[in-house]
């Protein structure tokens, strides 16, 4: 059986006997686990071996005459950190998960604390990691790195924490200009492979999300601000498709049946619906922010899909698309 297999069930097992105080029967431990556990004891036994060899200490008692394992009274959680044995070992396992954040001190101070949570582990349960890494991927896909923008990320953090306006210099996609803004800053929000601060502007008296590469400055006030209380950030970002913001519209789409077999395996936007028609073809409706965003993305599909509604997005699309296959 390979190894990282025998790692993840491993993890498995250790996991069921933190959640249990009175212990549990081999067959209890094998409820869940793949059949081979389940159909030959000596795999568990096997398991509960290499449990104790990484340093997590067991105990068995006889319980109406049946054997039963648990962990040792005070390992469950490290007394330092008040963390399992488990949690320790998925903060080791997530360092992948930081790694768009390289090179900001909110980096350096995650990094830190994984760091932390691996010292209180085990060399064997550091080998239990390396292979449960061997298992389990994160692939976070295209994504900026903001190591250059370290200082710029330092001080909207410390604004953030202090509820203090900012005074800063921002470069607009649109209009390829800078200007002067002084913004609340409630949030920094990372999605789709950029790092956003989302804040009040007071230059457009609204809130608007700003792309951290495209502050160019960053200048601390002393003008408290408290956010609204009927300010709710999860709506504020639910209809974007990614991150643009727009008009909230109803769109219906219609993909072909080889564009519908892998549409249908993901989830686009929170609030689409998905209905199977006849001939292998699926139908969607979500409700998105109206913006160039959501134009590229049906763009995205070529001729596996059909704008259905509305009909400015079907026009949009179609002018998008004469002018992708212009003569040059």
């Amino acid at each position: 059986m390979p190894r990282n297999d025998q790692a993840v069930r491993q993890l498995t097992v250790l996991k069921k006997l933190e959640s249990s105080r009175h212990g549990l029967t081999l067959e209890q431990l094998a409820e869940g686990l793949d059949p081979s556990a389940t159909r030959h004891p000596r795999t568990l036994r096997r398991d509960l071996d290499a449990i104790e060899s990484a340093g997590y200490p067991l105990l068995t008692e006889r319980v109406d005459g049946r054997t039963r394992w648990k962990l040792l009274d005070g390992i469950r959680s490290t007394p330092a950190l008040r963390l399992s044995p488990t949690e320790l070992m998925a903060l080791t396992l997530s360092r992948r998960l930081i790694a768009p954040l390289e090179g900001t001190a909110l980096h350096a101070s995650l990094q830190s604390a994984l760091n932390k949570a691996a010292a209180v582990l085990p060399p064997e349960g550091l080998a239990l990691v390396h292979q449960l890494e061997g298992t389990f991927s994160v692939g976070l896909g295209p994504h900026k790195r903001y190591k250059r923008h370290r200082e710029i990320v330092e001080r909207v953090t410390r604004a953030i924490t202090d509820k203090k306006r900012i005074q800063v210099r921002y470069e607009s996609a649109s209009r390829g200009r800078t200007t002067r803004r002084e913004v609340d800053p409630y949030r920094l929000w990372y999605a789709s492979g950029g790092l956003y601060l989302i804040g009040y502007c007071h230059l457009r008296n609204e809130p608007r999300m700003f792309a951290v590469e495209r502050i160019k400055s960053v200048t601390a006030t002393d003008l408290p601000y408290q956010i609204p209380l009927h300010f709710d950030f999860d709506a504020f970002v639910e209809d974007s498709l990614t991150v643009m913001r727009g008009p909230r519209i109803e769109v219906e789409l219609q993909f072909d049946k080889a564009t519908a077999a892998w549409v249908k395996d993901r989830v686009w936007h929170p609030s689409q619906q998905l209905q199977r028609l006849p001939g292998g073809k699926l139908r969607m409706t979500l409700t998105v922010a109206d913006s160039r965003e959501l134009v590229g993305w049906v763009l995205s599909f070529g001729s596996g899909v059909q704008v259905i509604n509305p009909e400015t997005l079907r026009h949009a699309v179609q002018q998008e698309a004469r002018k992708i296959a212009a003569p040059v």
